[in-house]
């Protein structure tokens, strides 16, 4: 009996050891874990070099932290200014959006957790002015003519999609983003009814889905 008793005090003793043992790398695991200030900032070099070259001035950057495992925090910032000259319809557009949203590291690098495969989503909004010079008006008996407005102040709504990856530059503290955008028009005001040619940020939005695409280049602070 009192063998047994001895017994039953040493396998408890090393349990309650056992236990204490987990307890506490539950809380260190907890503590390595919590956030730690980080941040990637980026400035997307393919669209603004593309605008010296085209009607659209697009100008873009991004921040990024880690919060807690593969999760990252964005927000995206920009100025775009656009025509639209199509179909008899002669309009611009200009102003400033911003997007905030999520990504996940879908997979990366064993030595390097920021580089990788991710996915993710944003809502994102634009407040801008848009000018229509003409928009084509069937008039009496088949004839063709157009009709301009002046000047407003606008504002419209989506989501996005974001699918991309980056890459480290050497040993630097420098990196490559590259990522595709699908969007989603909900909701956008209107000009005397009419739907906009153009939303900053967006781009052409005579459909409610639209694809964009970033090239940036990044630094990590």
């Amino acid at each position: 009996m009192k063998t047994r008793l001895i017994f039953t005090f040493f396998f408890s003793l090393l349990g309650i050891i056992s236990w204490a043992q987990d307890k506490k790398k539950e809380a260190e695991k907890k503590v390595h874990e919590k956030y730690e200030p980080n941040f990637m900032v980026g400035l997307d070099v393919l669209n603004t070099g593309v605008g010296f070259f085209s009607d659209r001035k697009l100008y873009q950057g991004f921040i990024s932290s880690k919060v807690r495992g593969n999760l990252h925090a964005v927000a995206e910032a920009g100025f775009e200014k656009n025509v639209y000259q199509k179909n008899g319809y002669d309009a611009k557009a200009s102003g400033p959006f911003v997007k905030l949203g999520a990504f996940y590291m879908l997979a990366k690098d064993a030595e390097n957790e920021f580089n990788g495969f991710y996915a993710g989503g944003k809502v994102a909004g634009s407040f801008y002015n848009q000018e229509y010079m003409a928009i084509p008006v069937r008039g009496f008996g088949g004839s063709n003519s157009s009709e301009a407005f002046p000047s407003s102040s606008q504002s419209s709504f989506w989501l996005e999609g974001t699918l991309g990856g980056r890459v480290q530059l050497f040993n630097s503290n420098f990196y490559i983003d590259v990522n595709l955008q699908p969007r989603y028009m909900v909701y956008t005001s209107k000009q005397e009814n009419i739907s906009p040619m153009i939303v900053p940020g967006f781009g052409r939005s005579s459909s409610k889905f639209n694809m964009g695409f970033a090239w940036n280049i990044a630094y990590k602070f």
